[in-house]
């Protein structure tokens, strides 16, 4: 009698296969946890990058989230050679940071230390509720707060954000690094929003949900991964979390817009080269007023990129999604391979990607990069500007002025998307580059044009004020006619095969306008008043009234970043 085999049928069994071969070996180093997206630890990186005009070299800003093992040498070097031309802010900024990860730093002394422990065990640093450290075993646990009111123009109800959490991290014997995220979210947000929530089934960037108190949204938010070397040169972190890819506000490589999910990364750096092996379980478009499991697709990335000078970086990028029925395909699992490649011999129509970046620092004030993707690409057809179909490409260009106008912390970032109509589907819907109902890169999804820009001014070491433009123009879909704007959509519903253009089908313009004014009460505890106005146009919003609005909040946060709506 034969039993049917579900050995490696899922690709979790395939990842801690190879996490348990990587313990194994007993030459691992000391390992550091990451650093989560979006704190002021990024932007402080930026600006001493291009102040001192060179690359980091100890870690690639191409791939987010950083390791604190890798940031901070840089920081210290940096801020050593620097220290006379930074400003109070920044200097306030980075003592921070040394004092989130003392045991990166070759003078501990620059770390601050509690005047007033209270209760001899708590708070012994200002960084951590509680720590704990002993030669095999350091752990710190903090606290996460975000409790933001909020009124909405036209709208009657209360708007809210009621997140309560704990943030643990650590190392295990010096040699494993583990962190882990575990909030509780009530939420209502703007009435675009929840038309968003509504359209997409899914809560932007969340996972599972329910619905609270008629327009209201609850959900748990976990994360955690471990993180260990398997030489001096190569991490490795086994997961569940977000990753980003780029050095602008979007990504069209990969963002974190989407949900949490299943991944294992390599991240190599070595002499000039930063090689980069994501891969990842997905899950499928679904419909969540159903009851069943939710339907599986899985991710391999690469991106390898070159200091080619000490100011400029160049890489190359690829990805493939794929799905089968009964068993994971072990080909994608080979770090060192061109996919493509692997995808003819397999014969098999999964969704590939590949592409190039750029990045250069100049002149000590500015930085530019860029993205292009190519999704699908004929050169014939290309150069005889006929709009086919089938020339699916994505590009991305902008650039940061750090101490503009001579003003210290005073830094602006402009940025363009392009993206073509039908980038990022695939002729099978469940291969579309998407997770848990949401895009994988810009949250726009295809067919628009994106400008942005940002803002920030940092006048005293605790004030931070932020403003961000957002224009958008796009085509989207009218009745069942597929224009090639939604992603979800299989490419073999398309309208038609040539003269296809960025913004073709009903125009719909989007505008928007936040500021934000931060004061920093106390160690990472922050006090935000923001503002949000946003305005629609076009044929596709003439007949949506909610599209429109304008919002003021006040948010309290303690250890955590900001929810943002920016789509």
């Amino acid at each position: 009698m034969q039993y049917p085999s579900r050995i490696l049928s899922r690709p979790a069994a395939c990842l801690l296969f190879l996490v348990a071969l990587i313990l194994c070996n007993n030459r691992i180093h000391a390992q550091s946890t990451e650093i989560p997206l979006h704190q002021p630890a990024y932007h402080v990186a930026d600006r001493l990058e291009i102040l001192s005009g060179r690359l980091p070299g100890t870690y690639s800003s191409f791939v987010k989230p950083y390791e604190a093992s890798a940031l901070i040498p840089f920081i210290q070097q940096v801020d050593s050679q620097l220290n006379h031309k930074l400003s109070s802010a920044d200097r306030y900024t980075i003592s921070e940071l040394y004092t989130d990860f003392p045991e990166w730093l070759n003078d501990s002394t620059l770390a601050e230390k509690s005047r007033q422990p209270v209760w001899k065990h708590f708070y012994t640093s200002p960084a951590y509720l509680f720590q704990y450290n002993s030669p095999d075993l350091y752990f710190t646990i903090n606290p996460v707060l975000l409790l933001q009111a909020g009124k909405e123009a036209h709208n009657g109800d209360f708007l809210f954000i009621n997140t309560r959490g704990l943030e643990l991290k650590g190392r295990l014997a010096n040699k494993i690094g583990f962190y882990s995220f575990l909030s509780d979210n009530q939420e209502r947000p703007p009435l675009f929003v929840q038309q968003w929530i509504q359209d997409y089934k899914a809560v932007p960037g969340m996972g599972f949900y329910k619905s609270y108190k008629g327009n209201g949204v609850d959900y748990i938010h976990a994360t955690g991964y471990i993180s260990f070397n398997v030489t001096k040169f190569i991490d490795v972190d086994f997961g569940y979390g977000k990753n980003f890819l780029g050095e602008g506000f979007r990504s069209l490589f990969l963002s974190d817009f989407s949900s949490d999910y299943l991944y294992l990364k390599l991240n190599t750096n070595v002499w000039r080269l930063h090689y980069y092996n994501l891969f990842a379980e997905l899950t499928s478009q679904f419909n969540p007023d159903s009851d069943y499991l939710r339907p599986k697709k899985y991710m391999a990335l690469h991106d390898l990129s070159m200091d080619v000078t000490r100011w400029l970086n160049v890489g190359v990028f690829e990805s493939v999604i794929f799905s089968r029925p009964d068993h994971f395909d072990f080909q994608y699992l080979n770090p060192v391979i061109f996919y493509r490649s692997v995808e003819q011999q397999l014969g098999s129509p999964d969704k590939a990607h590949v592409g190039f970046h750029a990045k250069a620092d100049v002149a000590h004030h500015w930085q530019f990069y860029g993205q292009f993707l190519f999704d699908e690409l004929r050169i014939s057809e290309f150069l005889s500007h006929d709009g086919w179909w089938g020339n699916k490409w994505a590009a991305q260009l902008g650039g940061k002025y750090i101490n503009a106008f001579g003003i210290n912390n005073l830094d602006l970032q402009g940025e363009m998307n392009i993206v073509r109509p039908y980038t990022y589907t695939h002729s099978d819907t469940i291969t579309n580059y998407t997770n848990y109902n949401q895009p994988l890169a810009d949250p726009m999804g295809a067919n628009f044009k994106e400008f942005i820009g940002i803002a920030r001014y940092q006048p005293f070491p605790r004030w931070v004020l932020q403003g961000q433009l957002l224009f958008v123009q796009q085509g989207r879909d009218s009745g069942n006619v597929n224009w090639g704007s939604d992603i979800f959509k299989s490419y073999d519903t398309r309208q038609q095969d040539y003269n296809n253009r960025i913004g073709q089908g009903l125009d719909a313009k989007i505008a928007s306008l936040n500021l934000t004014l931060s004061y920093e009460l106390k160690y990472h505890l922050y006090l935000d008043l923001s503002y949000l106005y946003r305005k629609t146009g076009g044929a596709y919003f003439s007949y949506d009234p909610q599209a429109n609005t304008s919002f003021v909040s006040l948010a309290l946060r303690w250890n955590i970043a900001r929810r943002t709506y920016d789509f």
